[in-house]
């Protein structure tokens, strides 16, 4: 047997993953990957193994809602051959590999530091000297942004090559930020710290990664959640998905110069994050997500207020990105500009919106589906084309719409939420788990491994931005610089989902 297979939340005894030789798992792996689009790599990772590193594979097939999983020993000494150079969509994996374990790669073709972590192998690898691509032609100029920035958006640094004003290249560099967070998850021992580091993973996203990890641990606790609390994550999720479109909208209308769509669309993002703090106490939703339990149950009272939130929203909502969609001076600047093809978006390995706006079809509600989507919620992905900045902004419009209904459909009947919660999470011994949401930016990967004695040893995060940064870095291709702000919005990545 060269693989397990696993459902998504769904925890197997360590030892019954296979170990495989570190060709055949190479050769079995990236076999397997040979059916792309079908499948896709959700995670490569490694743990120390005494003064080894043993290497997990996990390749979601997104027609049988199966994982394939498999791992290797190796030592952090060997020189081995890449994933990387046979596909692409193992870049970042491996280079976190190397800078965590200094694990060496005879042809990996872009073997640079992916984050700086404050553990890395190295530490003579200083943020200061990280190795940028240079332009040593007298026709083209280097452009440095960030890490510093105007607006109010944490650090990194974007590094463009030009051509006058067209964009030839851009490289992104990360690690400004040392929050040691997967570490973090290891050294607390209290469940509610542990579920608040996942509720500061990503702060836009607080429900997408609390939800992956509280799904995780009920799952390595052998429990399963009474249909109040899937229903109450599943809400949460989709009026996660309605805020931050909303502002992504406002924030690409501020970049085209198109300030009533702005103001507009800024203004109609307030009523749905002050409902989620009528419901939870905090506008982003922390607190509302937990293991086992809700301390804020949904009641008919908050429906009725959602239901009259929504009937406001929805006519300006309307109104204003009809004008946004009929007005040549923002159709001018959004159609063919920051364009990303399909072949592109396959060979990167991106997920979410940054793969659904070229017409790859990646969707863990459909695919690998949790909470209500599948049995209460049957999705279907809104798939775009064109790849390009009004690809990505009407995937929102239309994300935005479709998550309406799924909030409408949701609160048409309300269920009783029990007072009592699950008295016993004791983890599982030798165990993994690995636990996939869909959160408004795309896929969301949390993966534990346990010992003997039940205690966490790994614990592994992958927001959908790992995958997708570079993807933007493609869009900006022969693009004028003065493009960047709107192709970077129209993605709007997250940079302390990177910096880990």
């Amino acid at each position: 047997m060269r693989d397990i297979t696993i459902l998504n939340n769904t925890a197997v005894v360590l030892n019954d993953i296979p170990e495989l030789d570190y060709r055949e798992f190479m050769d079995y792996n990236l076999a397997m990957m040979s059916d792309r689009p079908k499948r896709h790599c959700v995670l490569y990772f490694g743990c120390k193994n005494d003064n080894n590193v043993r290497l997990f594979c996990c390749i979601a097939d997104d027609a049988t809602h199966l994982i394939h999983v498999n791992s290797s020993v190796i030592s952090p000494s060997a020189v081995l051959p890449s994933f990387t150079a046979r596909n692409h969509n193992f870049e970042k994996f491996e280079r976190e590999l190397h800078e965590n374990f200094g694990i060496s790669y005879s042809d990996h073709p872009w073997l640079k530091p992916l984050r700086y972590a404050y553990d890395r192998f190295d530490k003579h690898q200083t943020i200061e000297n990280y190795p940028f691509c240079k332009s040593e032609s007298e026709e083209l100029h280097e452009v440095g942004v960030g890490p510093i920035h105007a607006g109010i958006i944490e650090p990194g640094h974007f590094r463009f090559i030009c051509n006058g004003e067209q964009i030839m290249h851009l490289e992104i560099q990360f690690g400004y930020q040392h929050r040691g967070i997967e570490q973090l998850f290891l050294q607390k021992k209290k469940l509610l710290e542990r579920t608040t580091l996942a509720e500061d993973i990503a702060g836009d996203t607080t429900v997408g990664h609390t939800t992956a990890f509280v799904n995780l641990w009920e799952s390595l606790c052998g429990c399963k959640p009474d249909f109040p609390l899937d229903y109450s994550r599943t809400l949460a999720l989709e009026l996660e998905r309605i805020a931050i479109h909303t502002g992504d909208l406002s924030g690409v209308c501020t970049d085209i110069g198109y300030q009533l769509g702005n103001a507009v669309l800024g203004r109609l993002r307030t009523p749905i994050i002050n409902f989620m703090q009528e419901w939870s106490g905090s506008r982003f939703a922390k607190g509302l997500i937990r293991a086992g339990k809700t301390n804020f149950p949904f009641t008919g009272d908050l429906s009725g207020r959602l239901q009259d939130i929504l009937n406001a929203y929805e006519p300006d909502f309307d109104e204003i990105t009809d004008k946004l969609f009929h007005l040549p001076s923002a159709l001018s600047r959004m159609e063919k500009t920051g364009v990303v093809s399909y072949g592109q978006v396959l060979e990167i390995g991106t997920v979410g919106m940054a793969a659904r706006m070229s017409g790859l079809s990646r969707d863990i509600r459909v695919s690998h589906p949790f909470c209500l989507y599948g049995s209460s919620i049957i999705h279907q992905p809104i798939i775009k084309h064109h790849g390009d900045v009004y690809s990505r902004v009407q995937i929102r419009r239309e994300e935005i719409k479709q998550s309406i209904d799924y909030v409408r459909k949701l609160i048409e009947y309300v269920p009783e939420f029990p007072k009592t919660e699950i008295s016993t999470m004791t983890p599982g011994s030798d165990k993994f788990v690995l636990s996939l949401v869909e959160g408004w930016r795309g896929e969301i990967c949390h993966c534990a491994i346990t010992d003997h004695a039940g205690n966490l040893v790994a614990y592994k995060i992958k927001d959908p931005s790992f995958h997708n940064w570079m993807a933007l870095a493609e869009a900006v291709k022969n693009n004028e610089i003065s493009d960047f702000p709107i192709c970077n919005k129209s993605f709007n990545l997250s940079y302390c989902g990177q910096d880990l």
